[in-house]
């Protein structure tokens, strides 16, 4: 076990939902300049005959657009830890027509990871899965997504269609998460900064992780409740009473209002700093017909400017290239 923080967590990291009342600057608008750039480098890739993910940055050219991402990225480490990006145009377009664009502005923004064992490094955020296989990804079913974070440095996520009703997209920030333990009940922490055993950090088998790491006065987290239950049942070692009740702690400040701030519609780019804030999506009514359902385009990157990682936290790079046979 490393450091643990014993002072508050300070700086634009540690906001709550209060803090963005009237400040708007974390939607960032994209300009008709910008628009009318992603029309062209679509249709270039096309004319050239290629697809998702066979082309490169400079095959789907954003002279502007390009270079405000690269601004972007760089502050999400240096900023609150996200951004929504607003205007992408995905409303009329078909599936493969948003491949390309999702990966197109992923490639201006840093190198993409793979998300499952499969190697999908575009993941479909959609209403397609078993919710009785306690396998099954939450992200693939209608239900409440509880707030978690992911094994990559920053998650995109590219809202196509919304659900009937329902399906918000919500964040929280882990720096105040931890404040609020920090201020009334520090027992928990040093649980909580313990390795565990998640699934789905790579292996065939749960990895350990702990839930916060502090390192170089930065403070990360990794938790999804469902995945350490599930990995602490796989390996045979049933997490403690005292652990989950640390557990309902951190789920009681995670669902209360004035910590987490709502947000996504069609065409919407949401970027988050995985080793700063937790995400959720709130369960949904969705359409009979799949073609109509909730979607949402995934991206796990690693960016140049990422933080260093604790010794107990290195390897957040999604999974690994499949097995060939």
């Amino acid at each position: 076990m490393g450091l643990i923080a014993t002072q508050p967590i300070t700086g634009p990291t540690a906001w709550r939902a209060a803090d963005f009342a009237d400040d708007q600057t974390w939607i960032f608008e994209l300009s008709t300049t910008h628009i009318a750039e992603i029309r062209p480098a679509l249709a270039t890739v096309k004319a050239t005959g290629l697809t998702f993910p066979d082309f490169g940055k400079g095959d789907f050219a954003l002279p502007t657009l390009g270079p405000a991402l690269a601004g972007i990225m760089a502050d999400l480490e240096t900023g609150p830890g996200f951004k929504l990006l607003r205007g992408i145009p995905v409303e009329a377009t078909a599936d493969a027509d948003n491949d390309i664009i999702c990966w197109g502005l992923g490639l201006h923004m840093g190198k993409a990871v793979r998300q499952n064992p499969q190697g999908d490094l575009i993941g479909r955020v959609m209403n397609v899965g078993d919710l009785t296989d306690r396998q099954t990804r939450v992200y693939e079913t209608n239900a409440y997504l509880p707030y978690h974070t992911d094994p990559t440095n920053v998650v995109g996520l590219l809202c196509i269609r919304q659900a009937k009703s329902g399906g918000i997209s919500s964040l929280v920030s882990s720096a105040s998460l931890y404040n609020e333990l920090l201020a009334t009940h520090p027992e928990y922490l040093s649980c909580l900064y313990r390795p565990m055993f998640y699934p789905h950090l790579g292996g065939d088998r749960p990895g350990l992780s702990p839930v916060f790491s502090y390192h170089k006065r930065q403070l990360t987290c990794h938790y999804l409740r469902q995945y350490l239950e599930l990995g602490h049942d796989m390996i045979g070692t049933p997490l403690s009473p005292f652990e989950l009740e640390a557990f309902a702690r951190i789920d009681a400040i995670l669902l209360d209002a004035s910590t987490h701030l709502d947000m996504m519609n069609p065409g919407d780019l949401q970027l988050v700093n995985n080793f700063a804030e937790m995400q959720s999506r709130s369960s949904c009514e969705d359409f009979r017909k799949i073609e109509r359902r909730l979607k949402k385009l995934r991206l796990w990157l690693r960016c140049e400017n990422a933080r260093e990682l604790g010794y107990d936290f290195r390897g957040r790079e999604g999974f690994p290239a499949p097995k060939t046979t």
